[in-house]
């Protein structure tokens, strides 16, 4: 427990130094929701109602922002090897650089979120709806992301080719954590019914993206 908890307070550090942190994470996040308004007129009422999908979709890709080095850096100046044959599990140490790195990205952006959903518009009802969908489902995104990072650990600019992986197992995060969104609102389908499933998706996520990326990351240094 020692090494695991000295190992997400490095996480936290790194990610703060390399760009990678929450600051980077939440001016893209506002740079994409200010350009929005510009692309879609000033229709407030159309705003109000894709303003939790344009949340989501920010978030998403404001989340992937540093995925990429998650491991790579570690790759590179070969702190991986020592973790591999350290004697803590790999699949711990992918999951508490997981967690890091979410507590570093995801968090800030689940807290601006409230902020930058006023700036589009979202009614009050929505925007807590949003704001627990963000919560519950950005870990979902980071972790299955890490899958991406460890395929893609041994390449140099991996980046892209993290984000086209990815971003189709996104998907099914994307869909309900945007159903949940609008569905706090109110409509024919209950809040909770789409978001116990993002739940599950998160859940899921955590479960089985440290197994896999840590396959990936065993099969990438053989």
């Amino acid at each position: 427990m020692r090494a695991l908890k000295s190992l997400f307070l490095r996480e936290i550090r790194l990610a703060r130094r390399i760009g990678g942190g929450g600051a980077t994470g939440v001016v893209f996040f506002l740079i994409l929701v200010s350009i929005a308004p510009f692309a879609l007129g000033p229709d407030l009422n159309l705003l109000s109602r894709i303003g939790p999908a344009l949340l989501w979709i920010a978030a998403l890709l404001a989340t992937l922002i540093g995925l990429d080095r998650l491991f790579q850096a570690d790759a590179e100046d070969g702190s991986l090897d020592l973790m591999m044959t350290a004697r803590t599990p790999l699949e711990l140490v992918v999951l508490v650089k997981c967690l890091a790195h979410w507590a570093a990205t995801g968090l800030p952006l689940v807290i601006a979120a409230p902020l930058f959903g006023l700036m589009l518009a979202v009614e009050g009802e929505a925007l807590w709806g949003v704001t627990l969908a963000l919560l519950a489902g950005t870990p979902a995104i980071t972790f299955i992301g890490a899958i991406g990072a460890a395929l893609t650990a041994s390449l140099r600019r991996g980046g892209l080719l993290m984000a086209v992986l990815v971003l189709p197992f996104t998907v099914p995060v994307l869909i309900f954590g945007v159903a949940a969104s609008a569905a706090a609102r109110g409509g024919t389908v209950p809040f909770w019914t789409p978001f116990s499933i993002l739940c599950a998706l998160t859940l899921l996520a955590v479960a089985g993206a440290p197994f896999a990326a840590a396959a990936a990351l065993r099969h990438g240094r053989e």
